[in-house]
């Protein structure tokens, strides 16, 4: 279910349409229209977030060209039980170690570096847990549509050794797991890790 404030979707939908035709439109008036179109989404996400306009249009700098969702992959990893989590610096919460896939990755080996790079554990992706639509839930809400792979990966080496975006690296037990940094790992994502811990035939969860 879209539990998103409908205001998001609409903004995130003008936005891509702007996007969109500002990459294709040849026609001047055509592309003064989706010009039009970029500055209502800018005005909404800045009234919406508080951010300044200059920041929002930062925001969507990162992404030209066609809008496509983006692709977060994370790594569930457990031992004894528990599963390994990071503390984000950013905002505090704690997540499944990951992050954005980068152009030319194959996901599960993005995974993998992306735990190594978080957590300082080496390990092994070996089953996809589920494919999910990243904006469900999550707060802050983000300014881009994304999809987010939940790999099952065994730890092969490493021990914890948080980069510079990581305060703390640790183990959890399912029943105390700390406050969660919501837009990188949800409690019904985290709980869908442990299903697949307690069952490895469980089959691959998808939105």
């Amino acid at each position: 279910m879209n539990n998103q404030p409908p205001w998001l979707n609409w903004a995130r939908t003008l936005q891509a349409l702007a996007q969109t035709g500002l990459t294709y439109a040849g026609n001047p008036f055509d592309r003064e229209r989706y010009q039009k179109l970029y500055e209502v989404a800018v005005e909404m996400f800045a009234l919406h977030t508080g951010e300044t306009p200059a920041t929002i249009e930062n925001w969507f700098a990162v992404q030209p060209g066609y809008a496509t969702p983006k692709v977060d992959v994370r790594g569930a990893c457990f031992r004894d039980g528990k599963v390994l989590l990071v503390r984000e610096r950013s905002d505090g919460g704690w997540c499944l170690p990951g992050g954005w896939a980068d152009v030319g990755d194959v996901p599960s080996e993005a995974t993998v570096r992306e735990v190594r790079e978080e957590a300082g554990f080496e390990c092994v992706a070996c089953k996809v847990i589920g494919v999910f639509d990243a904006n469900r839930g999550g707060e802050p809400f983000s300014a881009f549509h994304a999809f987010k792979i939940i790999f099952l990966c065994d730890i092969t080496g490493g021990a914890a050794d948080p980069d510079y975006e990581i305060l703390a690296v640790d183990f959890f037990a399912r029943d105390d797991i700390p406050v969660l940094s919501s837009n990188r790992t949800s409690a019904a994502q985290l709980a869908e890790c442990f299903a697949h811990l307690d069952d490895p035939a469980r089959p691959t969860a998808f939105d």
